[in-house]
């Protein structure tokens, strides 16, 4: 759908088409639709994400990492794992040429800020999506039928999602209630008063450097009702089933070591655990407070270059590894021979504690999950 046909350039295309050959997204279709009556409102949520994409020559960019990180850096870091990688494969194949150029780009990920390489004639860049949930009179939208979930109970971090492998290109048709959501999103910006000068400024820019865009596959998240709102209390998981386990596993392993939980408290949340994983079920109440999982939706901006990176409004406080390794250092942090004071000897000896009693719990947890399996 466009306003000039083909005059329109193909970033700025919104490809509706019908899918009756495809009986899933057919339904996946149909049930979009229907939440736009359930859950009328589009909310931002979350703040961006990031993840690494590559440029393929047949079109489009192809997403090679999760797409999920909070801050710029740990995309960065994704795409210097990646390339070490590849440096392992061209040793193994004999390439020492190629390795040496996949490691001279990790090289260059460890010390600088660094958005976009070309390395071995392959082109990088860190991207950036802007996150979603519709909501509604009852709270924000729960996961959709249609939604993968395949994971049992306990394996939700076996699942790995349909983001990585995902290809950003706008001219890729879509169902009718999809492009009308994309359509939705490309024309929000931050409103006047509910953020920073330069983050609504940022999104004004955004209008027209990146007027395109493509909706990556939902992820997942708990929120949590409290205080008159709606608020998440976990990163997203790319499904259901994955957000749930993490959501027991923050009942019964970290919320007693962190929250200092008594017994009878620890076993109140248990129990909680325990109907989670019977039931599989979407919403629970804890301590009072109304906790969901959430469907959260992913827009990547698109421009004439190609998919948004990051803003400069972007939170990005994390530093290159081989620069934050340096400053230490040079703090004395990593220096074997300092004796500790008496403060951060008595943080060591709690956080070690800690650690022992997570690993307590957890391996109770994977105990329980292994017997509930084999029952």
């Amino acid at each position: 759908m466009s306003e000039h046909g083909d005059q329109v350039p193909g970033y700025r295309m919104i490809r509706m088409e019908a899918l009756p050959d495809a009986p899933a997204a057919a339904l996946a279709d149909v049930e979009a639709w229907q939440a736009r009556k359930a859950y009328p409102n589009v909310l931002g949520g979350g703040g961006p994400v990031f993840g690494v994409a590559e440029e393929l020559e047949t079109g489009g960019w192809r997403i090679i990492s999760s797409c999920s990180t909070s801050f710029p850096q740990g995309a960065r870091d994704t795409m210097a794992m990646l390339f070490r990688g590849w440096a392992r494969d061209a040793l193994d194949a004999g390439d020492t040429e190629s390795q040496q150029e996949w490691l001279r780009g990790a090289e260059r990920l460890d010390w600088e800020t660094v958005d976009e390489l070309t390395v071995h004639g392959r082109r990088f860049r860190v991207v950036r999506g802007d996150q979603f949930i519709r909501m509604g009179p009852t709270g924000p939208e729960p996961p959709r039928p249609s939604d993968p979930d395949p994971a049992k109970v306990g394996h939700g971090n076996e699942y790995r999602g349909r983001t990585k492998g995902f290809v950003i290109d706008p001219y890729t048709p879509t169902g009718m209630s999809e492009g009308i959501l994309r359509m939705e999103l490309l024309s929000l910006v931050q409103a006047r008063g509910t953020a920073p000068a330069a983050v609504r400024k940022d999104s004004l820019r955004a209008l027209k450097t990146h007027p395109g865009g493509v909706l990556l596959p939902a992820e997942f998240t708990a929120a949590e009702f409290s205080d008159g709102h709606w608020a998440p209390t976990q990163m997203t998981n790319p499904s259901p089933q994955g957000s749930r386990d993490t959501l027991t596993s923050y009942l019964r392993v970290m919320a007693p070591v962190m929250e200092q939980l008594d017994e009878e408290t620890r076993a109140e949340y248990g129990r909680l655990a325990d109907r989670i994983d019977a039931e599989r079920c979407d919403e629970i109440v804890i301590d009072g407070c109304r906790t969901r999982i959430v469907r959260v939706e992913r827009l990547v901006r698109v421009g004439p270059d190609g998919p948004e990176g990051p803003r400069p409004s972007d939170p990005d406080p994390e530093l290159p590894t081989a620069v934050q390794t340096q400053q230490l250092r040079e703090e004395g942090v990593f220096d074997e021979d300092r004796v500790l004071s008496e403060e951060e000897a008595e943080q060591q000896r709690v956080a070690e504690e800690q650690a022992k009693e997570f690993l307590r719990l957890f391996e109770e947890q994977r105990k329980r999950r292994e017997a509930a399996e084999g029952s």
